[in-house]
């Protein structure tokens, strides 16, 4: 699928990589909003991120300050080299999340397929592990379903389908969380 995402993503220009990398950021969104809420220190990060989700929408030009903020961005805990790895469930996903908004960013600046791509591989990699992790779990599939669509010409409810699936994947997330 990804030779064919590259493809028509380049194929159809830079409104299109706009549009695809907005969808992708806004179905993983919760999984750093949600996941790092109420997190002591990181109010202006959570701003930031979501700021950042809502100006990826405007799917008809690039952003300007696209590389201040990801130089921002590049300054967040979850993109720090950490020694031992990335071991805890929410730190996984809240990583997924913000590596997806930085491909995100470079794509939506430049106009970039390759970043474009690699912000949807983010967004199936996390899927896939969710899946992996959670019996009959279809998060990938969906997440193919919803990144072919945002590729189609047709975007009506593609916002709409966005949040929803985003919902969704905080919920599962939550549930692998354990419990104190």
């Amino acid at each position: 699928m990804e030779g064919d995402v590259a493809q028509a993503l380049h194929d159809r220009g830079a409104e299109t990589i706009r549009l695809y990398v907005a969808a992708c950021v806004e179905r993983m969104a919760p999984l750093f909003v949600g996941l790092r809420a109420g997190s002591h220190g990181r109010e202006a990060d959570l701003d930031r991120y979501a700021a950042s989700v809502r100006d990826l929408w405007h799917a008809d030009r690039p952003l300007a300050d696209a590389v201040e903020r990801i130089r921002l961005l590049e300054r967040f805990p979850e993109l720090q080299p950490h020694e031992d790895g990335i071991t805890g469930v929410a730190d996984t996903y809240a990583f997924f999340a913000v590596l997806c908004l930085r491909y995100a960013l470079s794509a939506h600046g430049s106009g970039s397929a390759a970043d474009a791509v690699s912000c949807g591989h983010a967004a199936l990699t996390a899927m896939g592990m969710l899946d992996q992790n959670m019996a009959g779990a279809e998060f990938l599939a969906e997440e193919q379903r919803l990144q072919s669509l945002s590729l189609s010409g047709d975007v009506s409810g593609l916002w709409d389908a966005s949040v929803a699936s985003g919902r969704e994947r905080f919920r599962a997330v939550l549930g692998r969380l354990p419990r104190p």
